[in-house]
């Protein structure tokens, strides 16, 4: 998930309520009674502490917990507070933040040891290096006794791992589609059924007249369309004995059609996420743009006056005959060291709530679009339910059918490298200043000299 960084900080207090119920196979923790104004009790074991031990029967929960999150997903945790409130003791605020702000800040927090919040958003591309702090709990132990594990997109579990032991529980993915202004395109006679490939969608833009534009190539957000490009060809940023692979012929093959969008003249270069992004897709200036399935939420938050001017098709392959499925995003909750057991007893309580009940997660889909990581859910028929924002397109089987064909990716600590190094030298690209094989190649270096790793 991905949000306005100039987003305001709000706060919305959610989940208070009375005696914990039904959650046992869940979470391993139930109520034994009416919660003290500032704790309650957790009646059966399985948890782990700070010390990595074993909680004890009458484990206590703190009375109230914070967490940290953006966008819609804030507002999706908002949408779980009556049905908390009435099965939790215990009162968790949801803390509304802009996402780099919560990035920086949290990971500050981490590094610092004080001042983090009960839990927080982690998005998967920054969980290795955020997991590589140290500054997380595990929470293996009660994951283990909720038995949910196995529930979840495989996939999901790598960058949330290490030396044994797990620090976050998956959210959502983010099975990409492009989204379109079927107003727009149906005016000007673009046939989105027709198109298969980036080329085939290069050259249906130019149908559109000037000022109007197909697509947006944001100079802030270089990284992310060529993760998403990559990783739809089976590309990895590094290889599995970890050299990096930045330079590789897929990465390559991949800068030349960015490349290519940005010459054909389809694309403005709008910042993603300002105001101006938004009035562009508000006005229908820029006609679509290719995200993860949380992209509906997002939209459907901020431009809620276009509502039924939308449709969402798959992705164009990169080549002919290619995979037409790949992700962009995803995210997790987390809690951190540093909090009190009782506070992230009461964290834990509430993200196997949230994540871990097809309910929950189902919920949080049908209003923000959120596409759960939560894999028993895919054959819901809330998938095959009209979109209203999408013209009644059901959108969500899609999406699930896309889900399974999506190749995994290698995320690592120096991930965040990575991303600094393609969003320089592509802008260089972009420019005319590099050609797309320079472009790569100082890419590569740069992440090997700053990471000390070898150059495959």
């Amino acid at each position: 998930m991905t949000n306005n960084d100039g987003r305001s900080v709000g706060r919305r207090t959610v989940l208070k309520g009375a005696g914990i119920a039904g959650l046992a196979g869940l979470a391993g923790c139930v109520g034994t009674g009416d919660p003290e104004p500032t704790e309650t009790t957790q009646s059966s074991g399985g948890s782990t502490d700070s010390s990595g031990s074993t909680a004890t029967p009458q484990s206590r929960l703190a009375g109230s917990a914070e967490v940290w999150g953006w966008d819609v997903a804030a507002r999706a945790m908002d949408l779980l507070d009556e049905p908390y409130e009435e099965a939790n003791g215990g009162d968790v605020s949801i803390n509304q933040i802009g996402r780099a702000d919560l990035k920086d800040k949290f990971k500050s927090t981490l590094l610092s040891g004080s001042g983090a919040p009960a839990a927080s958003m982690m998005e998967s591309v920054d969980a290795a290096s955020w997991v590589n702090t140290g500054g997380l709990r595990d929470i293996s132990g009660w994951l283990e006794e909720a038995g949910i594990k196995g529930d979840f997109v495989e996939g999901k579990w790598g960058p949330l791992e290490k030396d044994g032991g797990t620090y976050a529980l998956p959210w959502d993915i983010g099975p990409v589609g492009t989204f379109y202004r079927r107003d727009v395109l149906n005016e000007y006679d673009i046939d989105v059924d027709s198109v298969e490939t980036w080329d085939q969608y290069i050259e249906e833009g130019k149908k559109l007249p000037d000022g109007q534009y197909l697509l947006n190539l944001p100079s802030n957000d270089y990284d992310g369309l060529w993760r998403m490009m990559l990783r739809q060809i089976g590309g990895q940023p590094f290889t599995a004995n970890g050299d990096v692979n930045v330079a590789s012929d897929k990465s390559l093959q991949v800068a030349r059609i960015l490349k290519r969008i940005r010459d054909s003249g389809i694309a403005n270069d709008l910042a993603s996420w300002s105001s101006g992004w938004f009035t562009a897709f508000g006005d229908g200036t820029t006609a679509s743009l290719t995200a993860g399935a949380w992209m509906e939420g997002t939209l459907k938050a901020e431009l809620g006056d276009t509502s039924g001017q939308w449709g969402v098709f798959k992705p164009p392959a990169v080549e002919s005959g290619g995979s037409r499925a790949t992700n962009w995003g995803g995210s997790n909750l987390t809690i951190p060291a540093q909090v009190s057991d009782e506070k992230a007893r009461r964290a834990w309580d509430y993200m196997a709530y949230a994540l871990g009940r097809e309910e929950s997660q189902l919920t949080m889909y049908r209003e923000y679009g959120l596409f759960p990581a939560l894999e028993t859910t895919y054959d819901a028929e809330a998938y095959d339910d009209p979109h209203e924002f999408l013209d009644g397109q059901p959108a969500g089987r899609m999406f699930a059918e896309i889900a399974p064909e999506i190749e995994p990716y290698r995320y690592t600590i120096d991930t965040p490298e990575v991303t600094q190094a393609i969003n320089t030298h592509f802008r260089d690209m972009m420019a005319g200043d590099k050609t797309p094989k320079e472009a790569v190649d100082a890419a590569a270096q740069q992440v090997a000299d700053r990471t000390d790793r070898d150059l495959a």
